[in-house]
């Protein structure tokens, strides 16, 4: 799953994410906790909830909330796949367009 973030749409506008909710699937270790540092540290300048929704014996579903001015979603992506864990689904996103002022 690749997201393209902070690009310009058909008009030439500069789009950028500000809060996206993804629901992950991650072994046991890291905890919750630990886990929530590793996604502050790719989502520098954002905040980060964590919330455990489900564990098992193996595993934990969590929802993973990142908001700030401009998520990399693609650099948190590629951090929860690096750590073994797997992105169901995004199941929120909140997004700007910063019109461009062209005369």
């Amino acid at each position: 799953m690749v997201i393209e973030i902070g690009m310009n749409n058909m008009n030439g506008d500069q789009i950028s994410v500000r809060r996206v909710v993804l629901d992950v699937l991650k072994p046991l270790q890291p905890n919750a906790l630990e886990f929530a540092r590793q996604v502050s540290g790719a989502a520098k300048g954002c905040q980060v909830k964590v919330r455990v929704v489900e564990v098992d014996s193996q595993t934990e579903s969590l929802m993973v909330e990142i908001s700030g001015n401009f998520v990399p979603v693609d650099d948190v992506i590629t951090m929860i796949r690096d750590s073994g864990a797997t992105v169901h689904s995004i199941d929120e996103v909140e997004a700007v367009n910063h019109e461009s002022t062209q005369d």
